[in-house]
């Protein structure tokens, strides 16, 4: 395959600049420009402030930015028909409605965590909930830096929506209990967030049954992670021409089935 050109949104950013450090290593990727509202270049791509200012061509999209970016990254894959990774979290539902449209036009990758851990993780938690079935009660716990503005988390939910989508009745999500005062519910997934220090992320899924407790657990020890997760599945979609709602689910099927 031909070298992957590509555009890293969010390029001055803390995530944007381990994405092109990775993609700078890597002989079947090169950085032909970044976006970011801090237009200074920083390295060896133009950087631009506006997605429309580009008039190169390029491949693939990765979006490590802000929810505020996303109408005009949209806009701009639209138009030049190159499929978009989007890293970013936080976007409301309507905005999650926007990237689901698109989808219908252009291939378009979007997942609530980047680490290829968490997201086999996310397999395993439908593994569990399809052999334990609603007999064990689920709480999920995640914990972030001080500085994060979001909870619960993107990841968090995330694995909220792995777990409810291997049950047969629907799942409700309680965020507090001080408000109430009464038993927990069988379909209830509890989902609490902590906020503190420089913790990157961790995410703990506990299934309590009687007399046991299973615990699965991801702790992320750097940002990198995430990085490393993004520059893979832009690899995977600078390959994908039928337009479609892509994640890494996407990325692990072909990993296994070749």
């Amino acid at each position: 395959m031909n070298e992957i050109k590509l555009i890293i949104s969010g390029y001055n950013g803390f995530m944007g600049k381990i994405v092109a450090d990775i993609a700078g290593s890597d002989p079947s990727l090169t950085v032909v420009a970044g976006f970011d509202i801090y237009s200074e270049t920083q390295g060896d791509c133009p950087v631009f402030a506006d997605p429309a200012e580009f008039s190169g061509e390029a491949d693939v999209l990765v979006d490590f930015s802000s929810p505020s970016a996303l109408s005009g990254l949209i806009d701009f894959c639209l138009k030049f028909k190159i499929p978009p990774v989007f890293c970013t979290t936080g976007y409301s539902a309507e905005q999650i409605g926007q990237i689901e449209s698109a989808a219908e036009f252009i291939p378009v990758f979007r997942s609530g965590n980047m680490s290829l851990g968490i997201n086999l993780l996310t397999d395993l938690i439908k593994r569990a909930c399809a052999v334990l079935g609603g007999d064990y009660d689920i709480e999920i716990i995640e914990r972030h830096h001080r500085r994060k503005v979001d909870a619960p988390s993107g990841t968090a939910l995330m694995l909220a929506d792995a777990a409810a989508s291997a049950f047969d009745f629907d799942s409700e999500y309680t965020f507090e209990r001080q408000s109430r005062s009464k038993p927990r519910p069988a379909n209830e997934i509890g989902i609490s967030s902590v906020r503190g220090g420089t913790i990157v992320g961790e995410h703990e899924v506990v299934f309590a049954g009687r007399d046991e407790v299973i615990e699965l657990r991801h702790t992320a020890a750097s940002r990198e992670v995430f990085a490393v997760g993004a520059v893979r599945a832009a690899k995977f979609m600078a390959k994908i021409g039928a337009p479609g709602l892509y994640d890494m689910n996407d990325v692990f099927s072909l990993t296994i089935n070749g």
